[in-house]
């Protein structure tokens, strides 16, 4: 049995502006790899738990009002939850691509 992701065969759905994701899915687990571009705006407050690695670039969260920053290399964990609501924040000609590991809400 193979259990190798291959990235290169999936291709790239733009979801909203300045956001692009490849993703897999098995069952109620989801592996994606997202990429953020200047232009992207978060319309509304994640809530959703999020683990994942930084493979480039760098970008924000705004957790409720408090900013944190990330850049290539960093490794993520955010909870899921109203106490940890989240928006993405891209700067002006910046832009980051995670690898995410998600486990999908029923």
């Amino acid at each position: 049995m193979n259990f190798r992701i291959d990235f290169e065969k999936i291709p790239w759905i733009e979801s909203v502006n300045g956001c692009r994701q490849k993703k897999f899915i098995y069952e109620n687990q989801q592996v994606r790899i997202v990429e953020f571009s200047e232009g992207f705006i978060e319309q509304d407050w994640c809530k959703k738990g999020h683990a994942g690695y930084v493979l480039d670039g760098e970008f924000s969260n705004d957790y409720n009002g408090v900013m944190e920053r990330y850049k290539k290399g960093d490794v993520i964990f955010i909870p899921r939850g109203e106490h940890t609501k989240h928006k993405v924040i891209i700067n002006k000609r910046k832009k980051a691509t995670l690898l995410l590991f998600e486990i999908l809400e029923s």
